[in-house]
């Protein structure tokens, strides 16, 4: 009885305390899963991410045209933040090297040579890339990291690494170039080998070497950290038997004062709009990774990304930070280590802590070429032969695209890239929707149910009756496709057709310049005595066509929930009829 008195009264309301212990764990999931700083596989996952993250997230601060302690300062607070916000047990949150090459193409041409001003702008771009993804998320925008293909990231992060490449080999060189393009600083660099200082390509060489060996042999330890300690070590030695190595210099030792980030007046809305794509980038290359290293078991929430994203990115504005993102070497790392939740990033954030308080001058004896030698090898990492040699095999208007996108990047411009990466996805989204296949459907001799006349050779159609399957939703793009490959198939079976039969299975959606094609189409076939159909509509589908006036022209009773219905109701109404 009490059991039914409760069914029948229903569930009771949430309390307030509930609902907004709701909302906490809907803006921190952290809270919800058992981050456990304290246990040995995210010890050790942080401890050794920290290894790998000093020297790299130094590396990626002074891509961005910074001082190399901006990265420890941006890294900071994304990953207590993330780790906090995130949705992915493994993901690390932090500098990375995409948006520290676009920091630098936004920000360079804004601060004329001011290194003040320079960093001021770059936490301005965090701040305001933050304020976009937030937005974003209030708009439930996250689902545009759907919009950039795998064929235009694979091009687009080519030509990242190829642009990462160039910034750095003047700091590998021992050499001090300029060239407004990527061309005419090649073009330097060539015309300055003479002067390019032996001992410093010597310290870059074995760095990228050593780099290379441990990351074949040995993959779990922390590479970075070993490199960037040998090349030390080699520079102390250098300069002590009189060779000059140019050196990261002094370091700020301490945590950053909080400051008002710097939004440009002149241009404001050309920098929110570069914000924007650094947003994008940013955001679409986090969810990709999360995506790569969920476990079976781990469901990667993109709006939450978003949000954790975009309040890293603030916060790092306040702290005279960099714009940050996710790392996809460094979310290996805490995978391979042991990682078991975020609270290994709760480990190496409190290890980051520690070099900032404590560590700081050691930094400064960091050689530049050894850090230049880090960021080639990570960019290496982001041009993936591989990648473009399985389009070539598997489609060459996939391989066109990221080739196209990597020129794009490289001699157009970063934001202009990605905007030429988003358009070329949208294209190739286009294409495929806007010439879908069409089929005649019949019936296969052993098989159930009906299927494409030119999967099997033994299918035979139902004669007089065409049943036309489109596949793809009904739009502008390919309302006069489909008309035109039904018509053609109509005209091949005159004149013996009775009944045209539309399976509309693939035709989820209908919009207003499909609509009026549609109607076009069936006014024509009725005017030809042939009975038109609508086979499998959806409910949805078929309110839309409703409003459009061409349920009323078809007939209520010439809409057949299944195939096998509407074959029986015209063998009922053709009894002379039987399959060819």
């Amino acid at each position: 009885m009490a059991g039914e008195l409760s069914a029948d009264r229903g569930a009771a309301p949430p309390r307030p305390r509930d609902r907004a212990f709701g909302v906490l764990l809907w803006l921190f999931p952290g809270l919800g899963t058992p981050l456990r700083p304290w246990g040995r596989g995210n010890l050790i996952a942080g401890i050794t991410v920290t290894a790998y993250l000093v020297p790299q997230v130094m590396a990626y601060a002074t891509v961005a045209g910074l001082p190399a302690i901006v990265g420890l300062w941006a890294c900071l607070p994304a990953l207590v933040i993330y780790a906090l916000m995130g949705s992915s047990r493994s993901l690390s949150l932090g500098p990375e090297s995409s948006v520290a090459l676009m920091t630098a193409a936004i920000i360079a041409p804004l601060a004329l040579g001011d290194p003040q001003q320079y960093a001021a702008l770059a936490a301005g771009l965090a701040l305001v890339m933050g304020l976009v993804g937030i937005v974003g998320s209030v708009l439930r925008l996250s689902f545009v990291s759907d919009l950039l293909s795998r064929p235009v990231l694979i091009g687009y992060m080519a030509g990242i690494g190829i642009l990462m490449i160039d910034g750095q080999l003047d700091a590998f060189l021992g050499l001090d170039t300029e060239g407004e393009s990527l061309l005419d600083h090649l073009g330097a660099i060539a015309g300055s080998l003479p002067q390019a200082q032996p001992a410093v390509v010597a310290l870059a060489l074995g760095v990228l070497v050593l780099l290379v060996v441990l990351g074949r042999a040995a993959p779990r330890l922390p590479g970075p950290l070993i490199a960037v300690v040998v090349a030390a070590l080699v520079a102390a030695a250098l300069t002590a038997v009189g060779l000059a190595i140019p050196l990261v210099g002094a370091v700020p030792q301490g945590l950053p004062a909080p400051a008002v980030p710097v939004v440009p007046h002149v241009g404001r809305e050309l920098f929110v709009l570069a914000a924007a794509g650094v947003a994008l980038v940013g955001f679409t290359d986090t969810v990709l990774t999360g995506r790569a290293f969920r476990t079976r078991h781990e469901h990667l929430d993109t709006a939450a990304e978003l949000r954790a994203m975009s309040a890293a990115n603030v916060v790092c504005g306040f702290f005279q930070g960099m714009p940050v993102s996710s790392s996809g070497s460094r979310t290996a790392l805490a995978r391979t280590s042991g990682a078991q939740s975020q609270g290994y990033s709760l480990v190496a954030a409190a290890a980051v802590l520690l070099v900032l308080l404590l560590l700081a001058p050691v930094l400064s004896v960091l050689p530049r070429a050894g850090l230049a030698a880090l960021v080639i090898y990570a960019a290496l990492q982001l041009i993936d032969i591989s990648a473009f040699r399985a389009l070539w095999r598997f489609s060459r208007v996939e391989f066109a695209l990221a080739v196209t996108t990597c020129v794009a990047v490289l001699f157009v411009g970063i934001l202009n890239g990605v905007l030429v990466a988003v358009a070329l996805s949208v294209l190739a989204l286009l294409a495929r929707v806007a010439r879908p296949h069409a089929a005649a459907l019949g019936f296969t001799r052993g098989l159930a149910g009906m299927h494409d006349v030119m999967d099997f050779p033994d299918t035979a159609e139902v004669a007089g009756l065409l049943v036309f399957r489109y596949d793809s939703p009904l739009f502008f793009a390919n309302a006069h496709d489909f008309v035109t490959e039904a018509r053609q198939m109509v005209a091949e079976r005159e004149p013996g057709l009775r009944w045209f039969a539309l399976n509309c299975e693939a035709i989820i959606s209908i919009d207003s310049t499909a609509a009026e094609a549609l109607a076009g189409l069936v006014r024509d076939l009725q005017e030809a005595d042939l009975t038109v159909c609508l086979v499998r509509a959806k409910r949805e589908l078929l309110d839309q066509l409703a409003r459009a006036g061409i349920l009323g022209h078809v007939g209520e009773d010439h809409v057949f929930p299944t195939l096998p219905t509407l074959v029986e109701a015209y063998r009922a109404q053709n009894p002379d009829r039987t399959a060819t």
